[in-house]
């Protein structure tokens, strides 16, 4: 019997009272699932972050949202709202149209689609990188080309023209009488153009640090964090705007 016990130890079984045999013995795995060195926890640790910056981005998205449905009502209580003249029986309005530059508008909205995506093309760039690091450190294999920060880097001077390009298209608009006084729709329009442009701005902001950051520099985990929050932060941004152009559209 210690010898059956003795050869067990050795052979991963033991030999049981009329011939049965126990289970062959089986190393314990290290907790955590990741085989040691902790890759496992930093993975479900990267994972987590992920989660916690996203649903940051829906609380702010959530927040822009309310802000332009809000306008949008004000904007819309302003178009249909008049008075009724009993002397010639005709329901009167102050509401003036806006002369547009649509062709203007257009070309920004087709530079801010190919911003976008070159983000999404820099985000998941960034990803990949993140993923290949440790194969890529290993002697004969060849390293992947990182191309998040080139992709990220286009696509903030595509958001630089299209800001540029908006400034442009509001200054037309003020020639065309948008902000004259007594004229509030002109003065609502150049308010929703100016209030995603300066969300746009915070989104390129995010989005250089994602670039040049010390921390995205000497971090393909933190790279891929920035390029992972400012890519769906632009995102939003390409949505808000085509809303806010339906809405212009609409209402002129």
């Amino acid at each position: 019997m210690n010898a059956s016990r003795r050869n067990g130890g050795r052979e991963g079984s033991a030999v049981l009272p009329g011939g049965g045999k126990l289970p062959p013995n089986r190393p314990r795995l290290p907790e955590g699932g990741g085989g040691g060195g902790g890759e496992g926890d930093g993975l479900g640790g990267q994972h987590e972050l992920l989660q916690r910056y996203r649903l940051g981005l829906i609380f702010t998205a959530a927040s822009i949202a309310m802000l332009l449905v809000g306008l949008t009502v004000v904007y819309a209580g302003l178009r249909f709202a008049g008075f009724y003249d009993a002397g010639t029986r005709i329901f009167r309005t102050n509401w003036v149209s806006v002369q547009l530059p649509y062709r203007l508008l257009l070309q920004n909205t087709a530079a801010l689609a190919l911003s976008c995506l070159l983000v999404e093309l820099a985000r998941r760039a960034a990803r990949m990188e993140a993923i290949l690091a440790p194969v890529d450190s290993i002697p004969g294999v060849k390293p992947e080309r990182r191309l998040a920060r080139v992709w990220a880097a286009a696509a903030w001077l595509l958001g630089s023209a299209f800001l540029s390009g908006q400034v442009v298209a509001c200054q037309r608009m003020q020639l065309y009488g948008a902000a004259l006084r007594g004229n509030p729709p002109g003065a609502f329009v150049l308010l929703l153009v100016g209030l995603h442009a300066i969300h746009l701005l915070a989104g390129m902001v995010a989005l250089g640090y994602a670039c040049v950051g010390r921390g995205p520099r000497e971090s393909l985990e933190r790279r891929q964090l920035a390029m992972d929050s400012a890519g769906w932060y632009w995102q939003v941004m390409g949505g808000v705007w085509l809303y806010v152009l339906l809405v212009l559209w609409l209402m002129n």
